[in-house]
């Protein structure tokens, strides 16, 4: 254990680089930054299968290790924050972890501060890394008001709140979207843990309702439920269909979620 509770060391961080196809020893600068947080979001989806499958592992390192490293599995924010922030710290960037809300507050879907992301300090500035969330940020943006960035063709902007929190907003057909709404407040292990039990026990999270599993692939996104898939590329419309019968395996195979066949067979039961 580290003397602040993060378990950093204990992540197989040569295992971790060799799946994202990272050389190790890369130099904790900015072009790497890019590069590992790009790889990241392409290489695990984001998903909430172990936790409609009862199976979830916690948000401890050595778990995060065997389902992430060794697996190459994704999960939801709890799990890519940690160990995307675990990584940073092996590979000596100044790193900081945020709860935030997901949800805009004048439309009435605002959340709990159930929401994870992880700042970088370097070269003077701050930089916001956002590697688990839905529709995910490809590469990390200026925590600046007013910042903008261009993800693969999807724009984002970040705006600062007058209490102090700060807005990821994400240009759709219909303008400008809050995401969500990240926070200053130090962050501690055991806050981690109380979130997860919430987001993956409570009888109303909406994690506990429905399949959720997105990835960035090359010149997409791809987002998955148990009736639909939606794909979006960059500056042309959202291609939104309902699956047919039988065809939300193919899909979780063609999405590379390496599910055993006693897991997809659960899984699938589960949903029906």
């Amino acid at each position: 254990m580290t003397d602040n509770g993060w378990q950093a060391e204990e992540l197989d961080l040569d295992g971790y680089l060799t799946r994202l196809g990272v050389p190790a020893g890369p130099a904790p600068d900015r072009a790497t930054l890019d590069a590992l947080h790009e790889a990241h979001v392409r290489t695990f989806t984001f998903d909430n299968i172990d936790v409609l499958l009862d199976q979830h592992p916690g948000v401890g390192m050595e778990a995060l290790n065997a389902k992430f490293v060794e697996r190459g599995r994704g999960g939801y924010c709890f799990e890519h924050a940690s160990v995307f922030a675990a990584a940073l710290e092996r590979l000596g960037y100044d790193v900081r972890r945020h709860l935030g809300r997901v949800g805009d507050p004048a439309t009435g879907t605002v959340q709990g501060r159930t929401h994870m992301t992880v700042e970088v300090a370097l070269d003077g500035e701050r930089l916001l890394c956002d590697p688990g969330f839905g529709m995910s940020l490809v590469r990390p943006v200026p925590l600046a008001d007013g910042a903008e960035s261009d993800q693969r063709g999807w724009p984002y902007r970040v705006v600062g709140n007058a209490d102090g929190t700060w807005g990821l907003l994400r240009l759709r057909e219909a303008g400008w979207e809050l995401t969500h709404t990240t926070d200053e407040l130090p962050v501690r292990p055991v806050d981690v843990v109380i979130g997860h039990h919430y987001t993956s026990t409570f009888p109303s999270s909406h994690f506990r309702s429905g399949l959720m599993v997105t990835k960035h692939e090359e010149g997409r996104h791809v987002s998955l439920t148990a009736t639909t898939v939606t794909v979006r590329r960059p500056g042309e419309p959202t291609e939104h269909r309902e699956l047919e019968d039988g065809e939300l395996a193919g899909w979780l195979r063609a999405l590379a979620v390496p599910l055993t066949d006693d897991e997809e067979q659960r899984l699938l039961a589960r949903l029906a």
